[in-house]
């Protein structure tokens, strides 16, 4: 990128000659690393929502446009416009309003009188459009102005620089500075897609009538929806084929195969092939051709061949006509977003049950969901779109860190992935808020750049990082990084907005050490009942399953339960131990089982996705959380407990601060933290007395009723509104929402109530 930068800018100050050598060298580098992405990339073949198919029932639209550069340009627009109609084709000319030609008007009213269409192409097309978010909103005042003069409704910007953010600043209905692939630009970042795209305009904070109606009058691209509310943005159109200048002069090809390999299979997925060449690069035959110049006789061979190869396939259309259509087929049936979210978390989204929790429910508010996460296998996609949220997988993980700084290293890797793909996506359409969850705390910084724009921050805390950190590494010098890890954990809340905390024990820590009260809520780990809802239990004549799914780490407590089945299958031979899940502790645990001769009976299964869990647990016979009592295992809440209580499941836990502090006797069977014996005796009671063990399951379905996701997701969403809107809720407390938070308190005798804790 860099290097690029330099040649743009030094470009003025080199020969021609120079000029084209340095673009061939750099090429020639960039082409050996992107075949995988040059020219097709199969990623740009996926439809967009609610695609309907082009007009007439056409396979795929061909849009032909021009960039007319310099006055050598300008000369031959005629020329090229007479040759397209001698072909039985229209195009789109695209002029520099301030460069070094000025516009005939009897020009402009020529195409446009013979079927053509008139586009803006920058302002000066000397790369400065971008330089300065206060400089490009002077240049947009100028900008409208031309494209007022000219009846434009399509711009495209010099070198094919982009922040589609900041297009919202001028009145047009398309803009056409992007393509689905092309390494060889300046900014080479892809849209990975061969349709048309709708920018959304950033969320308004003034939601008054009055607001929305001025932005309506000013913007021509505007839609109505059904729910009255109102559209604004424009429509994007990405160049699909190789542009002429770099076919022809930089790679030095002399034939269009590429150009009618591309077309083939933007036909195959139904796409829209857009080309855009430049007059100044045609040779007409007159003179000798400069080193800069190719033969239009190629241009004329490629629509040739479109015409006589795809015949009745494609649809002929003005970049205008396109955007029009999107508009009408697509985007005027889409609900009006309510704002655009960004979850990032150093997980796997598929289970990692809190931030799916949110994500699902903001898009079912009405908002565009993308999640930043860890790819969890090969073979994942990049890229995908889950229950309406776009999933971005930046990072294979294997947990199986060798230390603290293997760790560190992996998930500073992960933020500057995350950072850099922000930074990306708020160039081409603007967050307005982004929900960072820890570990690590400083993943909050991936979220700078965004933040410098507007965007709103909220830190949730999983786990409290110092604690963790202490917990799970174990060596020299651990004091002296966890003050450093307090001291990152109050600057990462300081940098948030709101900072959301995972359970009230943590809170209360929390607000003591490193944020005001007032910046803070509580939500604790509540099942989603659209995931979680009670399944049927398969029969399992003569076994007793125990299971545990979840990470391996130390703080969890394996080993102790492993343990503690030694008597347990001494008792109960048709016991068996299903352990799901992969962690650092593994291979320990694999060592314990061998040495205690449990490798019939303590068995280690699959992870599951989040999905597949509510199943797993269903079919357990009962659920076992033995974390140990240490700092943080003490007051890390379990979302396992809830998991299974959701399926009726009853659950043995290690009685910890936390969870005495949410839970009683009545709904989990207690043990004493780290005590085999205690634990070998609850799991032999679960498994003889059948009246006990039907107790607390129906104990723990109805606990899991009364506080799943449904009746607690209010409380996100007034958080999520409180920050978008600028103003709080007037039902939101001024400390706000949910920071006395639900203790369940209950008695032999007494329905389970929430009661506020003071």
């Amino acid at each position: 990128m860099l290097a690029r930068r330099l040649y743009y800018f030094a470009k003025p100050f080199l020969p021609r000659a120079a000029q084209i050598a340095l673009r061939r060298l750099h090429a020639s580098r960039v082409l050996r690393r992107s075949r995988h992405l040059w020219p097709i990339n199969a990623a740009a073949g996926t439809k967009p929502a609610n695609w309907s198919g082009w007009p007439q029932g056409k396979q795929f639209a061909l849009v032909l446009t021009h960039d007319v550069e310099g006055q050598r340009g300008l000369e031959r627009v005629r020329q090229l416009a007479e040759l397209e109609m001698e072909l039985g084709f229209r195009s789109s000319f695209n002029f520099i309003p301030e460069g070094e030609y000025d516009v005939p008007r009897e020009l402009r009213e020529w195409l446009t009188g013979n079927g053509f269409e008139v586009g803006v192409h920058d302002l000066h097309h000397d790369g400065s459009l971008y330089r300065s978010r206060r400089r490009f909103r002077r240049t947009a005042a100028k900008i409208n102005q031309y494209l007022e003069d000219w009846n434009a409704k399509g711009f495209r910007s010099g070198f094919m620089l982009h922040n589609l953010e900041w297009l919202h600043d001028l009145k047009l209905s398309y803009d056409a500075s992007t393509f689905d692939t092309d390494p060889f630009e300046p900014q080479p970042d892809g849209m990975e897609t061969i349709f048309p795209f709708w920018v959304e305009a950033p969320r308004r904070r003034d939601h008054s009538p009055r607001a929305d109606q001025s932005a309506t009058e000013q913007v021509p691209g505007v839609l109505a929806s059904r729910a009255t509310e109102r559209r604004r943005g424009y429509v994007e159109l990405p160049y699909t084929l190789v542009q002429d200048f770099n076919l022809f002069i930089v790679l030095k090809e002399t034939t269009i195969d590429l150009w009618c390999q591309k077309l083939g299979w933007i036909a195959e997925q139904g796409g829209m092939a857009l080309l855009d060449t430049h007059p100044d690069y045609m040779s007409f035959g007159k003179g000798h051709a400069q080193r800069d110049e190719f033969p239009v006789a190629l241009y004329a061979d490629f629509l040739r061949y479109v015409r006589s190869t795809h015949a009745e396939a494609y649809w002929p259309a003005l970049p205008h006509e396109v955007a029009d259509f999107y508009m009408k087929s697509c985007v005027a049936s889409q609900p009006v977003s309510r704002g655009r979210v960004c979850m990032i978390s150093y997980s796997y989204y598929e289970t990692d049950n809190r931030v799916r929790r949110y994500a699902e429910t903001l898009v079912k508010e009405g908002y565009e969901v993308d999640a930043y996460s860890l790819r969890r296998e090969r073979g994942q996609p990049e890229r995908e779109t889950l229950e309406g949220v776009v999933v971005h997988r930046l990072q294979e993980r294997q947990k199986d860190e060798r230390g603290a700084l293997d760790h560190l290293t992996r998930q500073c890797r992960f933020l500057v992935s995350c950072a850099r793909l922000l930074k990306r996506e708020q160039r081409l359409r603007a967050y307005d808020l982004v929900h960072v969850h820890n570990p690590p705390d400083f993943m909050v910084f991936a979220a700078w750049a965004t933040k410098q724009r507007g965007a709103k921050i909220i830190l949730d805390i999983h786990d409290v990082v110092p604690e963790l950190y202490g917990s799970k590494f174990k060596s020299a010098g651990v004091s002296l990084i966890v003050r450093a890890l307090t001291w990152i954990e109050r600057i990462s809340m300081r940098f948030a907005d709101h900072v959301i905390v995972s359970n009230h024990l943590w809170h209360e820590k929390l607000v003591s050490r490193s944020v005001p009260r007032e910046k803070t809520s509580v939500l604790v780990n509540h099942v989603d009942p659209a995931v979680f809802h009670p399944r049927p239990r398969s029969e399992r004549e003569g076994k007793f399953l125990m299971v545990f799914p979840g990470s391996l780490s130390w703080h969890q407590g394996l080993d102790i339960a492993i343990r503690a089945f030694v008597r347990v299958q001494a008792e109960l031979p048709y016991a068996e131990f299903h352990i799901h899940g992969v962690g650092s502790a593994k291979p320990d645990l694999i060592n314990l089982i061998d040495e205690l001769g449990l490798r019939e009976k303590v068995l280690f299964r699959p992870v599951v996705a989040l999905d597949e869990v509510a199943a797993l647990m269903a079919n357990a016979d009962v659920g076992v959380v033995p974390k140990r009592a240490n700092s943080f295992g003490n007051e890390a809440y379990s979302t396992k407990i809830m998991e299974f209580m959701s399926q009726g499941t009853p659950v043995i836990a290690s009685r910890t601060k936390i969870d005495s502090y949410y839970f009683d006797d009545s709904v989990i069977c207690f043990f004493e933290p780290e005590n085999v014996d205690d634990l070998a005796s609850c799991i032999l009671r679960v498994a003889r007395d059948r009246e006990y063990r039907d107790t607390l399951r129906a104990n723990a379905l109805q606990y899991a009723q009364q506080h799943g996701w449904d009746k607690k997701q209010h409380e996100y969403l007034k958080v999520v509104n409180d920050l978008l809107c600028d103003t709080p809720s007037e039902d939101t407390p001024e400390a706000g929402p949910n920071v006395s938070g639900d203790r369940l308190q209950t008695d032999a005798s007494s329905d389970r109530i929430l009661a506020s804790k003071e």
